[in-house]
This record gives C-alpha cells, sequence and structure tokens, in this order.
C-alpha cells in the first residue's frame, strides 16, 4: 500500500449472540468464516460475503472479557445490536493522526504501543454516524486474499475458534456489493469518504454518491435523507433472488 493510500477492509456488526448471524450469512448468502479470536472486550470472526476476487468482509463483534474493556457492552446497551464500524486500512499511520489532526478531527482511543497493529478511531460525530477505525499492520502478516482461498479450501482459522459451528454453506455465494449510508447533506459526506478516507467517486447525482476503494474492491453509497445519519443497509448481489434480510439489526437487500 502506497503511503497516501486507505483501503476499506471490512465492516462490523456488533451483537450479542454471533450463532444467528453467522447462521443465517453463510446459509443464505453463502459466506465463508475465515478467523476469529479473543480480545479484551471483544471476541470478533469475519466472515467473506463473496469470494477473492468480489464481495466485502463482514465482522461479527461478541462481548467477551467485559471487566477489562466494556466498550462493546455498553454500546449495545445503549443502541442495541447492529452496525458498529468501518475499518480502513492505512500506511503511516502516524501521519495520518498529524493530517486528522490538522483537519480538525479528533481522533480517540489512539494506540500505537503495538508494533503490530497500532489503530485510531472517529467517532460518528464526526464520521456521519458510524466509527471509522484506521488501522495499520507493522508487517505483511497476511494476504487477504490468500485468507479467503484458505477458508474457502481449508476451512476457517484463528485461536480460540469460539463460534457454534454453522450450517452447510448455501450453494450460491451471494456478494456483498456496498454499504448504504444516509446523510444529511451529500456535499461533506462525500469529502470526508472521498477526501479524508481517500475513497474514488464511481458515481454520483444529487441524491446519491458511490465511492471506490480499489485496492481491496470495498464500496459505499451516500445517500442524502433526512433524519440521523449512519448505515442504513447493506446491498448484496444475491443473482436475482431479491429479498431483504434482517438480522443482528443489521439490514441486508438482496437483489
Amino acid at each position: 500500500m502506497e503511503p497516501d493510500q486507505m483501503e476499506l477492509d471490512h465492516v462490523a456488526i456488533a451483537t450479542t449472540d454471533a450463532g444467528p448471524i453467522i447462521a443465517t450469512l453463510v446459509t443464505e448468502l453463502g459466506a465463508t468464516v475465515m478467523y476469529g479470536g479473543h480480545n479484551a472486550g471483544f471476541r470478533p470472526m469475519q466472515l467473506r460475503v463473496g469470494d477473492v476476487d468480489r464481495g466485502m468482509t463482514v465482522e461479527i463483534l461478541e462481548p467477551w472479557d467485559t471487566e477489562k474493556n466494556d466498550f462493546l457492552a455498553r454500546f449495545l446497551a445503549r443502541h442495541g445490536a447492529g452496525p458498529h464500524h468501518m475499518t480502513f486500512k492505512v500506511h503511516g499511520i502516524e501521519q495520518h493522526l498529524e493530517r486528522l489532526q490538522a483537519a480538525g478531527y479528533t481522533p480517540a482511543s489512539v494506540n500505537f504501543s503495538n508494533p503490530m497493529w497500532k489503530e485510531m478511531f472517529l467517532q460518528p460525530r464526526e464520521t456521519f454516524g458510524t466509527v471509522i477505525q484506521l488501522a495499520e499492520m507493522g508487517a505483511e502478516l497476511w494476504s487477504r486474499d490468500e485468507a479467503i482461498r484458505t477458508a474457502m479450501t481449508e476451512g476457517p482459522g484463528g485461536t480460540p475458534m469460539w463460534w457454534p459451528t454453522p450450517p452447510p454453506r448455501g450453494d450460491q455465494t451471494a456478494y456483498l456489493e456496498r454499504i448504504v449510508l444516509h446523510v444529511p447533506e451529500l456535499a461533506p459526506a462525500r469529502e470526508f469518504f472521498g477526501g479524508v478516507l481517500r475513497g474514488e467517486v464511481t458515481d454520483a447525482d444529487s441524491g446519491s454518491v458511490d465511492l471506490l476503494w480499489p485496492t481491496s474492491g470495498a464500496r459505499v453509497r451516500l445517500e442524502q435523507r433526512a433524519g440521523a445519519a449512519g448505515v442504513d443497509r447493506y446491498d448484496v448481489d444475491a443473482g436475482g433472488n431479491a429479498r431483504e434480510i434482517e438480522m443482528a439489526g443489521a439490514r441486508f437487500v438482496c437483489s
């Protein structure tokens, strides 16, 4: 990744019980369970809704070891299950911190103490209703494409594999095409996601803006709507099997 590049790596959904959403993603959308583990305050696991060449990665977060860190438990108590954050991978995170501060943003929970994983967060009041995580890995520990291929052929990895074994995958692989956010005004949201977060505008009209992060193939659509800003839905190409699936407070709209 070039120093000034950013890539949208995954979107995270918070829930008190990961089992049902994992099962639905696997059986309904043919998602592949990739890996997971334990952290202070939460246990994550990731699924690929798509394949190596197309789709996006969804991370499921469940509270764990909350005595050490209760941020996720507090989020769920306040908001209930649903979209939690979007993670952008960066290179040279210290420079990105300076750039954000110079632009008037106030990054929170800045932690650069682990050379293998440095991170910081932007809060929803500054980011159109969703938490934004910026993270840098200290070395090329893994290849996204290789991780997807390995999970699809050999099964998931991670220590420990805490999640319940999901049912067999559905016959058809669906593709998570984009995350759709409602924003009260398009111009400032376009500047944030396109300028600050380095997304490439691929389409725009009076009511929406589509952005792409080419290195990961991830996409976001901004739709101008009155009311509270934030993630509205996840658009899925399901090969013409149109339906809407709601799980863990998240809405997957299939077409």
